[in-house]
């Protein structure tokens, strides 16, 4: 069924900002959009120019990131009152093309979305890589976002006193290993931006957190080299809030789907006034992400260890709102991904 009327550029307008509010490695923004309005289809292509060849040689991270945009590209369709229908991979002979997201029609009185504030919180979802306060999360939110994972066909992990230290172990391992590897070390830095910069992508010096003074929780130090900017080291949180977001199966579609896990889990916490940051670290390195696994567990597939909690809001990062185009006639070769 074809929505009422071509969509209008505020709507296209609309969507995109929701999209490109999603988080992304080194705030990469690894994704282009284009809109074939025959169709009424916006495509979500990969950008290999903005990849980490070195931190994420198989794309398995930028998946996650793209999987997190299309969440939100689905959230903005219905506060925009149309019903958004994903297909993941959608041309096997298109490998950059990674989802597809139809507009079907107009949503009736009866679609009305069951999680109210997950849209608003897009807008207020930032990294905050500064001491949470170690105020217990209520059982009930820690419940609802395991829930929002386990919707989005992932699990999330809430481990116990000795699982959250293996975690942290295993993620200050990773972190050493990036410190100690030369050209990680250069490739990270290419994405840290200075003060005053108009780069629409990396992680601002501004946005940057101190260093755990008790050094118990690896926070990712994009500063090791220059220590001219390294802010001083605070106190974290003594009793660290750790989930583990996983997946039964490890293929290119399940990246794609802990993406979108990733983000309503984001939103869910967003939504009730919790704080949020990432240790990706150990899932850089191969034999480390095989090591954050659940113990006895034959198909949990790690992608990304939540730190969450209450504190500071997190500063925000730019977003680059023009890559997007119209639907050519046919894909050009820099817009495919081989391999």
């Amino acid at each position: 069924m074809r929505t009422e009327a071509p969509l209008d550029a505020a709507t296209v307008e609309s969507l995109l900002a929701a999209a490109v509010a999603a988080p992304s490695i080194h705030n990469t923004q690894p994704w282009r959009f284009r809109l074939d309005p025959d169709r009424q289809v916006l495509e979500v292509h990969s950008a290999p120019e903005r990849t980490l060849p070195l931190t994420d040689p198989m794309h398995r991270a930028q998946y996650l990131s793209v999987g997190a945009a299309v969440f939100n590209l689905r959230l903005a369709a219905v506060h925009l009152g149309l019903r958004p229908e994903v297909r993941l991979l959608p041309d096997s002979h298109e490998p950059g093309l990674l989802a597809a997201v139809r507009l079907t029609g107009r949503l009736g009185a009866d679609d009305q979305p069951s999680d109210p504030g997950l849209y608003e919180a897009i807008a207020r979802r930032h990294t905050s890589r500064m001491p949470f306060t170690g105020r217990p999360v209520p059982e009930p939110i820690v419940a609802e976002m395991a829930r929002a994972a386990q919707s989005a066909d992932a699990r999330l992990h809430l481990p116990d006193i000795a699982g959250t230290r293996r975690l942290l172990h295993l993620t200050a391992v990773a972190e050493a290993r990036n410190h100690a590897h030369p050209a990680r070390t250069a490739e990270t830095l290419t994405w840290l931006t200075a003060p005053g910069s108009d780069a629409p992508y990396g992680v601002p010096v501004t946005a940057l957190g101190p260093p755990d003074a008790g050094r118990r929780i690896p926070m990712r130090d994009f500063t090791a080299s220059i220590s001219a900017i390294r802010r001083p080291a605070l106190w974290f949180e003594r009793h660290v809030q750790l989930a583990l977001l996983w997946t039964p199966h490890d293929r290119r579609e399940d990246w794609l789907r802990a993406g979108q896990a990733l983000q309503y889990v984001l939103l869910t916490a967003t939504a009730h006034g919790l704080r949020t940051s990432l240790l990706h670290q150990a899932m850089e390195w191969a034999d480390l992400r095989a090591a954050t696994a659940l113990p006895r567990h034959k198909r949990c597939h790690p992608h990304v260890v939540i730190r969450f909690g209450y504190g500071p809001d997190g500063a925000g990062t730019p977003r680059e709102l023009g890559h997007f185009a119209a639907r050519p006639a046919a894909p050009s070769a820099t817009d495919t991904e081989s391999g």
